[in-house]
């Protein structure tokens, strides 16, 4: 096994990993914290690739910051949709398969309204960093080391903006009244609501962070590569298990997670082929399930 392959792989697997976690971090707040099953997610993210294509053909503005330009529209859609699950399945005590079913419908209209308004043509960003790696981006090609300067910016931006996101949420989380709340009504919402706070309303602010970060993850997904309407149905799977791996409502878990599942991916990839490494994600899992059910950081 040649060094040099295996360390670049160790790294190409960390970046992707970094890329996985900005996917996941909504599934492991709607999931893990709010038990909200909520596979429509990478239909989110599609769309948040969208408008970042948007914004990035018409205005020329990069993807990331159209990202971060369309995270208010979508805590408010996140907000929303939370209000019509609650009402017509949550409150019902229906959530359990009218709900998945519900999910499933919202994956399934919000794929064909993108055909329909884009075509099934695959859609791309235009940014200086894009093409090129951290080297030729620097300027510094010949004095950075070659494995640092061929890092390739594509992976590295998403790469770095998930782990700055990672860091606000977890600020946020741990720091702030409605962070320790969001916390609590996945644990005890009477007691929640016994010390003045509305769990309905923690529920549908958590729910709309977890959509919001749809949106950064879709800016990530178009830098990385050209996406079409149907590209967020090969997440479905990793997200989940990366949610399981890390633990459920952990989000330390699912970055670590995360990046373990990028390596694995990556060296699979690299030594054996890419098509096998879709089926690292659910071997993981498995094994998760088998041996430590509650996860890496499940309690």
């Amino acid at each position: 096994m040649p060094f040099d392959l295996l360390v670049s792989a160790l790294v190409a697997g960390v970046l992707l990993g970094g890329f996985y976690a900005a996917v996941t971090v909504g599934i492991s707040i709607a999931f893990g914290i709010l038990d909200i099953v909520n596979i429509a997610h990478p239909a989110f993210i599609i769309l948040g690739s969208y408008i970042a294509y948007i914004l990035n053909a018409q205005f020329g503005i990069d993807p990331v910051i159209a990202g971060i330009i369309a995270l208010p529209a979508f805590y408010v859609l996140g907000a929303a949709v939370y209000q019509v699950y609650y009402v017509s399945f949550e409150k019902r005590g229906k959530e359990a398969l009218s709900g998945l079913a519900f999910f499933f419908g919202l994956l399934f209209i919000t794929e064909v309204l993108l055909i329909l308004q884009f075509g099934v043509d695959y859609r791309y960003v235009q940014a200086g960093y894009i093409d090129n790696n951290l080297g030729k981006f620097l300027g510094l090609s010949q004095s950075l080391p070659k494995l640092i300067a061929e890092l390739p910016m594509r992976m590295l931006v998403p790469c770095v903006m998930s782990i700055l996101m990672f860091g606000v949420l977890l600020i946020v989380i741990k720091r702030t009244f409605i962070g320790r709340a969001i916390m609590a009504v996945s644990q005890d919402a009477l007691a929640l609501q016994l010390m003045g706070a509305d769990p309905v309303r923690i529920k549908r602010i958590a729910f709309a962070i977890s959509i919001a970060t749809a949106a950064m993850a879709g800016a990530f997904l178009i830098i990385i590569q050209p996406v079409e309407p149907s590209v967020g149905r090969e997440y479905i799977g990793r997200v989940f298990a990366i949610c399981v791996l890390g633990g459920m409502g952990s989000l330390t878990g699912t970055l670590i997670a995360a990046v373990l599942l990028g390596v694995a991916e990556s060296l699979t990839a690299t030594f054996y082929g890419p098509s096998w490494a879709p089926a690292v994600s659910f071997g993981l899992l498995l094994l998760t399930l088998a041996f430590r059910p509650s996860g890496i950081m499940g309690r």
